[in-house]
C-alpha cells in the first residue's frame, strides 16, 4: 500500500500550485487529464518506499500548458487552468479535505487582491529553475543587529557582562561574611 506525501496548493485565477514535499523522490511519475485528474507517484528514502496522490480537481485543466519541476526536496506543479476563474476549492468532491493536502500560503493571494499584485509566475519559464532552491529560509526580515554585524555592541556587552559578574561576586561575599557573624556563637558571656 502507498503512502501519501504532503502536498501544498494555492491558486491564482489562471493557476494552480501543487507542491509535492518529499525528499529524494525517486521514479517520479506525473499523470495530468484534461478533465481536472491528478495523478503522481515515487519512491523515497532506502527501502523506496512507495507515494502516491490520486485527486480529481475542481475543474478542467490545460495539460498542455502546465510545467513540472522535480528538486530534491520537492516536486513543483504549475497546473495552468483551463479557464480563467477562482475556484471554490482544490478538490471535485466537497467536504473536508484530505489531511495531506494543505494550503501553501508562501504562494497564496486573495482573489481580490490579485490585480493589485498580479504574480508573474505564470509567465516564466520553468525550464531551468530548481526549485528545491526556493523557499529556504535563512536572511530574510534579519536586521543588522540579528545578523551580527555589530561588533562594537558586541564588545560593549561583554565589558557589561564581566563587569556585572563582579559586582554579583562582592555582593555574594559581603553577604557570606555577615551571615556567618549572625550564625557564630555569642561568646560573651
Amino acid at each position: 500500500m502507498s503512502r501519501h506525501p504532503s502536498v501544498k496548493w494555492a491558486q491564482t485565477s489562471d493557476v494552480l500550485y501543487l507542491t509535492v514535499e518529499l525528499p529524494d523522490a525517486q521514479d517520479v511519475k506525473l499523470k495530468l487529464e484534461p478533465e481536472g485528474k491528478f495523478y503522481f507517484s515515487a519512491t523515497a528514502g532506502a527501502e523506496k518506499i512507495p507515494y502516491e496522490v490520486d485527486i480529481d480537481l475542481f475543474d478542467k485543466i490545460d495539460v498542455n500548458n502546465s510545467k513540472a519541476s522535480v528538486g530534491s526536496r520537492n516536486i513543483c506543479y504549475l497546473v495552468k487552468k483551463a479557464e480563467n476563474k477562482w475556484w471554490d476549492r482544490l478538490l471535485k468532491q466537497g467536504g473536508k479535505s484530505p489531511v495531506f493536502l494543505k494550503v501553501d500560503w508562501d504562494k497564496w493571494v486573495d482573489e481580490d487582491e490579485e490585480q493589485d499584485n498580479k504574480p508573474a509566475a505564470s509567465d516564466m519559464d520553468f525550464g531551468d529553475i530548481d526549485f528545491s532552491k526556493l523557499g529556504m529560509g535563512g536572511g530574510e526580515g534579519l536586521d543588522s543587529d540579528a545578523a551580527g554585524n555589530d561588533d562594537a555592541d558586541e564588545s560593549d556587552t561583554e565589558e557589561e557582562f564581566v563587569a556585572e559578574a563582579s559586582a554579583s561576586k562582592e555582593q555574594d561575599t559581603k553577604d557570606a561574611v555577615s551571615s556567618d557573624a549572625k550564625d557564630a556563637p555569642d561568646t560573651k558571656a
